[in-house]
């Protein structure tokens, strides 16, 4: 190949990568009233704070809403009340948890095992434990739900 052949396919290459780009950018500002109604089902609890979303965060939920009918039903379940549950939460509380999150994801495998392991167990036990383990260690077991 000559010299213009790979700079023909380095420059094709770039406009991908550039187009590609200005595809997810111009995905991450779709306001609220601009996704299918598909979408709005599966986001409804962020509908009040979508518009003032990151870019990076619409993106992040669009991908969600896109995976979501190939989901088994637990999934999806599991997917509507972490939303419900985020929608909730303060953007403090909110920092907090994505801490929490990539501190778990750099732990070794047989600590996270170990994290896993415990809170099964936790869940295990009756409700009147768990509230008793909420209240004696909230910095273990978070706070008691307010519900």
């Amino acid at each position: 190949m000559d010299r213009y052949q790979l700079g023909f396919k380095y420059v094709l290459g770039l406009l991908f990568v550039v187009l590609t780009s200005l595809a997810h950018a111009g995905e991450s500002d779709v306001t609220w009233s601009q996704l299918s109604e598909d979408q709005q089902k599966v986001l409804s609890p962020l509908a009040a704070e979508w518009d003032s979303l990151r870019p990076w965060q619409r993106e992040k939920m669009l991908d969600i809403a896109r995976d979501y009918p190939k989901m088994n039903p637990q999934k999806q379940e599991r997917v509507k009340n972490r939303l419900s549950n985020w929608s909730r939460m303060t953007p403090y509380e909110r920092e907090n948890a994505r801490k929490k999150h990539q501190r778990f994801k750099d732990l070794p495998e047989d600590q996270k095992q170990a994290l896993r392991d415990k809170w099964r167990k936790y869940q295990s036990l009756p409700e009147a434990e768990r509230a008793k383990l909420r209240a004696e260690s909230p910095d273990t077991y978070g706070e008691p739900a307010s519900e």
